[in-house]
């Protein structure tokens, strides 16, 4: 394949930039009374307004071409059929097997996952019942009253996020928290007013080696004894989410109580694997099927529609018009329900551990900008905080919007005044005040440029009927192959996170020098040695 920027559908897009760059919003508008009905796309249940970015019909169809020349049909098939499409690890990507029905065939090396996934699920869904009916009980015997997941990274931010964004459908008698953070607080605090006999802990980490989950899970064993008097007490109260049944023995769970996923989950892609054992403990088996469903929905939009109708497709290629020809360095995901708080956060691993690459699959650099930063904070909180950022500021900030059509609390004209809020702040963005406009209003001269609004800020408007597990599922899945997409124009592996692994490296060599001071010269730059000193210092 050649380099991107010398695809001819990239060289055709970036003269038709030069051509488009200075037309607004306004003007697509005024000459085209149906835009907004016809730069439109639905599929698996999400309504997608694409008609306030800054396109026409012709950089809709250079981009689909740029999709065609990246071969990212030929990508997906072979996600979906199981190829070991991340290279440099030689493993397959197949989150959609986690969600795929149980009749169907996906083989890895040969043979069917499928029913692999489905006889975890079956694992999950038989412990679920007992802790959720009471059938299974701490070791004194009383009841579990506290879930506590141990994690980190896609161990900790998909449950976490599921967890709070169904929170409508959980068990509302039990807590449910969730512990990452290796700084001491973070366990501290989440089970400060909990008690040993009631609690069950969750250690999700793949290899059962990671260093923040594991120093979690041994202070929360170290807790559980303390307060039970007995190590007999760990296996009544700790589960374990891994693949190395060898380790989760050693430190003292029953394998039997371990529940498996593969090599094949790459940890951002894992909230519907065994690692949503929290979320299916706070809202039941029934609800997390229906959740697999939604992102099996996605999945086969995503495989079958044609990428001009195509959502995943589509919000991908608009992501590469904007960071590669407009500059934009950002984009903000701002869910218009309370629910979605921690979604923009689950996005931000999801999208920047994926695409933050600066090598291509065959190891020559980048030839062009990768994954944008993705942020937000839900609507209407945002408005009062950064929003005005993205009306006046001087970068190019697209926004998604998410909202729903029907609320999961009615309570006066709350919705309403929520959805009116999404609405306006889309409209505000793409057609913003003119000078002209705002003297009609009768202000002042010297205060006209403070109250005019450039306009021309680009959005998206993600529409659902209702926030339901099967609602979730689609949006993360929409995101999923967002992000898939992106990485197949850039030609760049989404699958692996090498850039996670050079600091933890450091820090493993570094934890023994804290103990005490380092003897002999300095194995570190002058400014970390000088760190140290300083920290012994301080510490002592």
């Amino acid at each position: 394949m050649s380099a991107l920027t010398a695809r001819p559908a990239w060289q055709a897009l970036a003269a038709h930039h030069r051509q488009v760059r200075g037309v607004h919003l306004r003007d697509l508008f005024a000459a085209d009374p149906g835009r907004g009905e016809r730069l439109a796309a639905e599929g698996a249940g999400v309504y997608l307004d694409y008609s306030k970015n800054r396109v026409t019909d012709e950089t809709l169809r250079l981009l689909v071409r740029l999709a065609d020349e990246s071969g990212l049909r030929a990508r997906i098939e072979a996600m979906f059929r199981g190829e070991r499409i991340n290279a440099t690890e030689g493993r397959a990507a197949l989150h959609v097997a986690l969600r795929a029905p149980a009749g169907a065939a996906i083989l890895v090396d040969g043979a069917n996952v499928v029913p692999q996934v489905h006889a975890v699920l079956d694992r999950m869904a038989a412990f679920a019942e007992r802790v959720r009916s009471g059938a299974w009980t701490g070791h004194g015997g009383k009841r579990i009253a506290a879930v506590v997941n141990i994690g980190i990274g896609g161990s900790d931010l998909g449950p976490a996020m599921a967890y709070r964004a169904l929170a409508h459908y959980s068990d509302r008698t039990r807590a449910f928290r969730f512990v990452s953070n290796v700084d001491a607080t973070d366990f501290v605090e989440a089970t400060r007013d909990l008690d040993p006999a009631q609690t069950l802990f969750i250690v999700s980490s793949k290899t059962f080696t990671t260093q923040e989950t594991m120093a979690n899970a041994r202070s929360a064993r170290e807790w559980l004894v303390r307060g039970l008097g007995t190590q007999a007490a760990v296996a009544k109260h700790f589960v374990a989410v891994s693949t190395n049944a060898a380790e989760v023995a050693r430190f003292g769970i029953d394998p039997a109580n371990m529940f498996e996923f593969w090599d094949w989950v790459g940890g951002r892609y894992s909230m519907d694997s065994a690692i949503g054992l929290a979320t299916m403990l706070a809202v039941g088996a029934d609800h997390f099927r229906a959740l697999l469903g939604g992102f099996r929905e996605m999945d086969e939009h995503f495989r079958s529609a044609p990428f001009a109708r195509n959502l995943p497709v589509l919000m991908g290629l608009l992501a590469v018009w904007y960071a590669d020809f407009f500059g934009a360095q950002s984009v903000a995901v701002l869910p218009y329900e309370q629910y979605l708080a921690r979604f923009p956060a689950y996005l931000q691993q999801l999208t920047m551990e994926s695409n933050g690459k600066h090598v291509t699959l065959d190891g020559a650099p980048v030839a062009a900008d990768t994954s944008p930063v993705y942020w937000g904070e839900p609507g209407t909180n945002g408005q009062h905080s950064f929003y005005q950022l993205l009306h006046q500021g001087t970068r190019l900030v697209p926004c998604d919007f998410i909202a729903f059509a029907q609320p999961l609390n009615p309570l006066g004209d709350h919705h309403d005044l929520l959805i009116a809020n999404v609405l306006a702040q889309g409209e505000a963005l793409a057609f913003g005040r003119t000078a002209d406009e705002v003297r009609a209003e009768g202000v002042a001269e010297r205060l006209v440029p403070h109250r005019t609004f450039e306009g021309n800020r680009p959005s998206n408007t993600l529409l659902l009927e209702r926030l339901t597990p099967a609602a979730l599922g689609r949006l993360v899945a929409l995101y999923e192959h967002s992000v898939f997409t992106q990485a197949a124009i850039w030609d760049i592996n989404p699958f692996d996170q090498w850039g996670v692994e050079l600091g933890k490296a450091l820090a493993q060599r570094i934890v023994p020098e804290l103990a005490a001071a380092p003897p002999g010269a300095p194995a570190h730059d002058s400014s970390t040695s000088a760190l140290i000193r300083r920290y012994l210092q301080l510490r002592r």
